[in-house]
Formats: C-alpha cells, sequence, structure tokens
C-alpha cells in the first residue's frame, strides 16, 4: 500500500542520503561495465558459441588439456599431414611441414592464453557479479522493505487522532527507523566495498594483460623462427614488391612479408619483373639474374638455388609463364621466377 501510494505521489518518501545514492550507483555502475567487459573477454578468447559453453565452467578449471583440437592446431595438423603426402623433400612438403609445427605452436600458447586468462581475470569478475553483487542486491532490497516499513509507520502516525493510538504510533516509527537506520549502515558498509573490488580486479586486470603480452611474444618469437627456416628476404625482393625503401617492413623482417612473397608465387605483378621477363620471353637472348633465396629441386628437371647466387637465365618457347630455364657451369633447370631478380 504504502508503495503504491508513493508511486501514485500520495504519500511523502524518506529519501536515502547522498552517499549512500552515490555509493548505490557507483555499485551499478561496476556491475554493467564488469558484465560487459567479462562476456566480450569470453568472446574474445573463445569465439566459437557452442565451444564457449562448453569449455568456459571456470569453477572446474583444471590443468587438464582439452581433447579437441583448436584452431590454429587444427590448420597445423592439415599442412603437416599435406606436407608428408607431398614429400618432405620437396620445397613445398618441407614448409608445409614447417609451417604446421609452427602453427601447433601458436595452438598451444593460444590454449594457455585461455586458460590463464580465465582463472586469474574471468573468474574473479564472475565471482564479483554472481557473489558480492548478488549480496548488494539482497541488502539493498531488505533496505527498500524497511523504508517503505518506516513510511508507513509515520502515515499512521499523521492519521493517529486519539492520544494512545499516538503513543502506539510513535513507538512503531521509533522501532522502524532504528531498523531502517541499521539496514542502510549493513547497506553502506557493502557498498563500500566496490572500491576494494575495484582495486582487485585492476590487479587481474594487469594478470590479463600479462597474459596477453606473453602470447603475443611466444607467437611473434614462433613466426620469426619459422621465417628464419623457410629463408631470408633481402631488401632486394621487397623493392620488387614496390616496397618504399622507406617502409617500416624493411627493417623489421615480418611475416607480412613472407606472406605477400607466398601468395604471389604463380603470378609476379611487379612491373620490373615483368617488364624484364616480357623481353627475355620475346628474345632468345638471356639474362643474368641474382637468386633471392634458397629454393630445393622438386624432381631433375629443376635447379636447386642458393640465395644470393647469380645465375643465367632464359625462356624457352611454349615453357609455363611461372618458369625459366636456369644455368650455373654446367648444370641446368627450370626455376621458379618469383625467387629471381633479373639483373640489367
Amino acid at each position: 500500500l504504502q508503495f503504491t501510494e508513493e508511486k501514485l505521489g500520495q504519500a511523502e518518501k524518506t529519501e536515502l542520503d547522498a552517499h549512500l545514492e552515490n555509493l548505490l550507483s557507483k555499485a551499478e555502475c561496476t556491475k554493467l561495465w564488469t558484465e560487459k567487459i567479462m562476456k566480450q573477454t569470453e568472446v574474445l578468447l573463445q569465439p566459437n558459441p557452442n565451444a564457449r559453453i562448453e569449455e568456459f565452467v571456470y569453477e572446474k578449471l583444471d590443468r587438464k588439456a582439452p581433447s579437441r583440437m583448436n584452431n590454429p592446431e587444427l590448420l597445423g595438423q592439415y599442412m603437416i599431414d599435406a606436407g608428408n603426402e607431398f614429400g618432405p623433400g620437396t620445397a613445398y612438403g618441407n614448409a608445409l611441414i614447417k609451417c604446421g609445427e609452427t602453427q601447433k605452436r601458436i595452438g598451444a600458447a593460444d590454449r594457455e592464453l585461455i586458460q590463464t586468462s580465465a582463472i586469474n581475470f574471468l573468474t574473479p569478475l564472475r565471482n564479483f557479479i554472481e557473489g558480492d553483487y548478488k549480496t548488494i542486491t539482497k541488502e539493498r532490497k531488505l533496505l527498500q522493505n524497511k523504508r517503505l516499513d518506516l513510511d508507513a509507520a509515520k502515515t499512521r502516525l499523521k492519521k493517529a487522532k486519539v492520544a494512545e493510538a499516538r503513543a502506539a504510533s510513535e513507538q512503531e516509527v521509533r522501532i522502524t527507523q532504528s531498523e531502517f537506520d541499521r539496514q542502510a549502515e549493513i547497506t553502506r558498509l557493502l557498498l563500500e566495498g566496490i572500491s576494494s573490488t575495484h582495486a582487485h580486479h585492476l590487479r587481474c586486470l594487469n594478470d590479463f594483460v600479462e597474459a596477453q603480452m606473453t602470447y603475443y611474444a611466444q607467437c611473434y618469437q614462433y613466426m620469426l623462427d619459422l621465417q628464419k627456416q623457410l629463408g631470408s628476404f633481402p631488401s632486394t625482393f621487397l623493392s620488387n614488391n614496390n616496397q618504399s625503401s622507406t617502409s617500416p617492413v624493411q627493417s623489421v623482417s615480418s611475416p607480412s612479408v613472407l606472406a605477400s612473397a607466398s601468395t604471389s608465387l604463380p603470378s609476379v605483378s611487379n612491373s620490373m619483373v615483368t617488364s624484364g621477363l616480357s623481353e627475355l620471353k620475346s628474345s632468345s637472348g638471356s639474362r643474368k639474374a641474382r637468386v633471392l633465396y634458397d629454393y630445393d629441386a622438386a624432381n631433375s628437371s629443376e635447379l636447386s638455388l642458393l640465395a644470393d647466387e647469380v645465375i643465367t637465365v632464359y625462356s624457352i618457347p611454349g615453357m609455363d609463364s611461372d618458369w625459366l630455364m636456369g644455368e650455373r657451369g654446367n648444370q641446368k633447370g627450370k626455376v621458379p621466377i618469383t625467387y629471381l631478380e633479373l639483373l640489367n
């Protein structure tokens, strides 16, 4: 009745003091953003919703690795299997196996990031939502009920006509006021704990950042090692791919260079090589070419190459556009044009 009359504007309402109101809004704000950050972190760590439901049972987390492979591990396995099928002795097969092993290492780092973040970051956030904040909500509801009781008693006191009824009402107001004050104090103490929640969550956030830093550092190191294994890419190769000499790619041996190299193997689009090649194809002459990085011949019709050596190249009518004939002394064989820089 008291609540209804307040809503209809027919009854007065005891307002909470400004300090308590501020604490309540700070708690609500903390709950709202903690929930959003927590949910989005879960999505970041495991984008697949079905796998997320299965994997994110934080309370039961242990150090046993789940039996299902994650995406980098699965890709790594496919690459290794393909490399073995094509032949570990071939250039492509060998590269696939090396890439596959690196993908698997990234998968293991990924797994470690999820586990560390779940224990050190997500679990404390979840504990706040499901623990401390639930307690605050319960005590706040109790405070609301005590306030309604107090205001109902105040209303009855106002309406009391006879002295006897007034005395009873005054006694009731005193009791309900003291109960309300006590509950307000309990709620205030709980709400003031939000500041220490923030301090705790700050430590958890630092742990999360450290876990991410470890993960990205591992991934970078793995890719750096892989790039070294696959062969070096001198600056001449970068300039052939229209990279400016001041480009940061040149100063950092970045994996994107490797990616652009491998994807451009079938069709070279850079003007220097293309114009040089068309000239070479149309004439019956030969040119000198510098080898950009190591190449293992896949069979006896091909010529193995070593980075930075200079060989003679020429075209044979009807030959595949991605290949030239290469000569080194009395050795000759087909060579892939993307591994060469034509010299003037």
